[in-house]
């Protein structure tokens, strides 16, 4: 293990680095490598590569009986799943959602035509602030999309009842909480539908992918026709549609990925306990705590820094981690409303988005995954907690380096 003695060994300021190898956020987790291989064969051997094979139909019945759910249909991705259901719900003008998230979700709205509203978010949960939706609503609004954030349940039961007393759809935006639970209910159970990220970075993947669940049988109904072109038959549409079929290849991974799903979250919650202890009392570096009593799948290692603190601001502490290879994320970066279009064409709205500024000014994500060893961590805890116990001298020597430009530099050679 590569010890640091003095600030002249941080890589950013002229040391080697700790790992040779660059250690991602999000690095897929790959199941049995000869199952896929067997399952892609004998798809190839059918000849049958899409549209509804075997593959599929035995996926999307692992789903059911994994979540618990009466209907969940596999799509090409999360972010048509979104717009599916948008559509199959019939939402339409303004749609309330979380400006704290992964750029598509936005996007899914406004593809559609309709009008992002930006809420505000819990300072601890991170998620959609119910109190915040409220005051949002106007007459045009038709919705509410809320967001489980790093596979945190949003507040369920204070959006259920917002959504019935104004007359509203619900629907929830699952990316990252495939295999967690809420009161002991697998998520995928609630709102009008909940839809299901399966791309490489997420801790369940099908290559590229997703799925959308619901209790709603007629819903469920709207949603496979629009997925396949509108067809209601041999050659005939009843309803406008798209393709958001989920290949058999796809399919394979995830019935492949799924005989692997409780290691990789096991693998994932041993990386997160050793992230509690190895970051213990570093001053400014708050983790986000997982509930213990509930499913989760610990797929994101989320730190606050308060740069008071910890002297070094985030971007600093960023730009240090990825000298050594550690490619630290800020999630999310700046924040929705102050990414195009929206930044041009909504002025001024970050000023009611007081929590999602702070947020994307302090939020950094730390790589986990069956790619990251347990050692590893310990190792990256041990850059952090050097860096700010050296934070008066380290801030001195990087007033000298343009950490951005050391960033960006170092992501040219990402994957």
């Amino acid at each position: 293990m590569l010890i640091k003695k003095s600030v002249n060994d941080l890589a950013i300021l002229g040391g080697r680095s700790s790992f040779e190898e660059q250690l991602h956020v999000g690095r897929p987790n790959i199941g049995d490598k000869e199952a896929l291989l067997r399952r892609i064969g004998e798809v190839v051997d059918r000849r049958w590569l899409t549209n509804s094979g075997p593959c599929l139909e035995e996926f999307e019945r692992c789903l059911r009986q994994l979540l618990g759910v009466s209907h969940c249909d596999a799509m090409c991705n999360a972010t048509v799943g979104l717009q599916l259901a948008m559509r199959a719900m019939g939402m339409s003008g303004e749609v309330i959602v979380p400006s704290f998230t992964f750029i598509a979700t936005a996007h899914a709205i406004q593809w559609l035509g309709f009008t992002p509203v930006f809420c505000d978010v819990d300072p601890r949960t991170h998620n959609i602030d119910p109190a915040r939706v409220e005051e949002l609503i106007t007459p045009r609004t038709t919705g509410i999309l809320g967001v489980h954030v790093w596979g945190q349940p949003c507040d369920i039961e204070a959006l259920e009842t917002i959504a019935r007393r104004h007359g509203l759809k619900l629907l929830f935006d699952a990316a990252h909480a495939f295999c967690c639970s809420w009161r002991g209910r697998m998520i995928g159970n609630f709102g009008g539908a909940e839809v299901f990220s399966f791309h490489a970075t997420k801790v369940f993947n099908t290559f590229e992918g997703g799925a959308l669940s619901t209790n709603d049988s007629e819903l469920a109904w709207r949603v496979q026709r629009t997925r396949n072109f509108g067809f209601a038959g041999l050659d005939q549409t009843d309803t406008l549609g798209t393709n958001a079929k989920m290949s058999e290849a796809s399919a394979a991974m995830g019935l492949t990925n799924l005989e692997s799903l409780e290691d990789f979250v096991e693998v994932n919650r041993r990386n997160y306990l050793a992230y509690m202890r190895g970051l213990k009392g570093i001053p400014g570096i708050h983790m986000l705590e997982y509930d213990a009593t509930e499913k989760r799948n610990y797929q994101y290692i989320v730190l606050e820094v308060e740069e008071s603190e910890a002297v070094l601001s985030r971007d600093a502490l960023q730009s240090i981690l990825w000298a050594e290879n550690v490619l630290a994320r800020r999630y999310f970066y700046p924040g929705c409303h102050r990414m195009e279009p929206y930044a041009s064409t909504m002025l001024g709205v970050g000023s009611r988005l007081p929590v999602t500024e702070r947020l994307a000014r302090r939020v950094l994500v730390l790589p986990t995954g069956t790619g990251v060893s347990e050692e590893q961590v310990e190792m990256i805890c041990g850059i952090l907690r050097f860096a700010v116990s050296h934070a008066g001298e380290t801030a001195q020597r990087l007033r000298g380096t343009d950490t951005a430009q050391v960033s960006a530099a170092l992501s040219q050679s990402r994957p």
